[in-house]
């Protein structure tokens, strides 16, 4: 496993239908061979991963998330967190284009299949391999925290939490 705890990767999405009517024009771009992002003609900022608005589903998955998925399996701990303000396409990379194309599916259908399969292997290749999957999905917006797991009928109030030695839970 890397000993990076934290790497940062920035997704730029195509002009919507709407933005193209309108004349806008893109005004961030990925510098290409590199994992860098142009804004403007004169600010560059440095990520560990920079994928361009013709970057595909899988690209962002293998390059960012599949080595986290095999550490995982491995007895660690992961997190994927996607930032970005409302319409930037968290929703599409994480949960996919909407359609049952496998090609559109997003972190979540891909972190699940791969998960699972590397779960089977391990237990296939070895004598008396227990796992216990553990899965959240959140959503912290407007200082407000949902469970986006929970049926949207049900409300429950969620609160983030540290004990006593510095973790944070909910």
């Amino acid at each position: 496993m890397s000993e990076e705890c934290v790497r940062v990767a920035v997704r730029i999405r195509p002009l919507l239908r709407k933005e193209v009517l309108h004349n806008h024009q893109v005004c961030v771009r990925v510098v290409p061979g590199s994992a860098q992002v142009m804004l403007g003609t004169d600010r560059l900022f440095s990520f560990d991963h920079a994928f361009g608005q013709t970057a595909n589903q899988d690209e962002v998955y293998e390059s960012c998330v599949q080595p986290l998925v095999e550490s995982l399996v491995d007895g660690y701990n992961a997190t994927v967190f996607c930032y970005g303000q409302t319409g930037s396409g968290k929703t599409y990379t994480l949960g996919g284009g909407g359609n049952l194309a496998v090609e559109s599916g997003g972190i979540i259908d891909r972190v699940a299949q791969d998960v699972f399969f590397l779960l089977g292997e391990k237990r296939k290749n070895s004598d008396g391999v227990e796992a216990t999957v553990r899965v959240s999905y959140m959503e912290l917006y407007r200082e407000e925290l949902r469970d986006l797991l929970e049926l949207h009928t049900i409300h429950k109030e969620l609160h983030i939490r540290e004990d006593e030695r510095g973790n944070t839970g909910y």
